[in-house]
């Protein structure tokens, strides 16, 4: 059964969207302004940087591991999302899991369309085997389009042949840009952050074009053989239930060492939300995952 504190967060969100009716600009600062009600855990420590040309920003937790490294993808439907947006996660999963998270600034859509994304998140990845990383005892992580583009960047490296991460993870990933899981019509009515229109219409932009169906794009289309451990959260009141769903099976057929973590009642990257015990839980849970794939030491 939901918690009261998850009740009264969709009662905010009904009442008062995350993304609103506006501008698309109008839609990034909301985000961004949402993220101030929500500070990071007060003894994480943050770091600006360039990786490789791109903005990224280190989240250091006390006693992290040296020698293992968290790479963190945002959602926002790659039109929106930002290091500021998506830092308390960040640096609440770094907590967890005891080591640094890089988040990534990547380029957004409709200014940068697909696959600068993509090429963003390889470039730092690559960076990080340059500055000394092995690869095993990296993680890749992303929410909601992150977990889409946290599975794209995989198979753009597989097909690059790059030595691919220790793990990886999802949390209520959007996998299929056509938006044909039929939790986009059953779940509609529960969902309060998205709907199958917003989707698309941010498919629209980051795509300009582009085929919906390129592995890269839809990475529910790609060849997953050959990924790492992977573990995907989603809640069952997501109108992207289904993808999460859909990435499981597909990653099965792959004989991929693939976890799925169906959470009752929760609502897109409830995650995020760090009042609600069921985040709390979850990222503890994920704290776990990557601890034991990618041999944390205790700090």
């Amino acid at each position: 059964m939901a918690s009261p504190e998850l009740q009264a967060l969709v009662a905010m969100l009904r009442s008062s969207p995350v993304v609103a009716s506006g501008s698309l600009e109008d839609g990034r600062k909301g985000l961004d302004a949402m993220s101030a009600m929500f500070p990071p855990p007060a003894d994480v420590r943050f770091e600006a940087g360039v990786a490789s040309g791109v903005v990224i920003e280190r989240a250091i937790p006390p006693g992290a591991d040296p020698e293992r490294t968290l790479l963190y993808l945002h959602g926002g439907g790659y039109v929106m999302g930002s290091l500021t947006s998506h830092r308390q996660l960040a640096a609440s999963v770094a907590r967890a899991a005891g080591i640094t998270t890089v988040s990534v600034a990547y380029r957004l859509a409709p200014e940068h369309p697909f696959p600068a994304a993509i090429e963003d998140a390889t470039a730092v990845y690559r960076w990080l085997l340059a500055q000394g990383s092995q690869p095993g005892r990296i993680a890749i992580l992303g929410d909601s389009a992150g977990g889409g583009l946290t599975v794209a960047t995989l198979l753009a490296l597989k097909a690059a042949g790059v030595p691919l991460p220790g793990a990886a993870v999802c949390l209520s990933p959007w996998v299929d840009l056509e938006c044909t899981g039929a939790s986009m019509a059953s779940r509609a009515a529960v969902d309060p952050m998205l709907s199958r229109g917003m989707l698309l219409g941010m498919a629209a932009a980051y795509l300009a074009g582009a085929d919906p169906k390129s592995p890269l794009a839809s990475p529910l289309h790609g060849d997953l053989a050959g990924l790492p451990p992977l573990l995907i959260q989603v809640g069952t009141a997501e109108t992207l239930h289904d993808d999460a769903v859909r990435l499981h099976a597909r990653a099965l057929a792959a004989a991929v060492d693939v976890t799925l973590e169906p959470w009752e009642d929760m609502i897109h990257v409830w995650h995020a939300f760090p009042m609600l015990p069921e985040a709390q839980r979850a990222v503890a849970r994920i704290g776990e995952f990557v601890r034991a794939h990618l041999g944390v030491r205790a700090g």
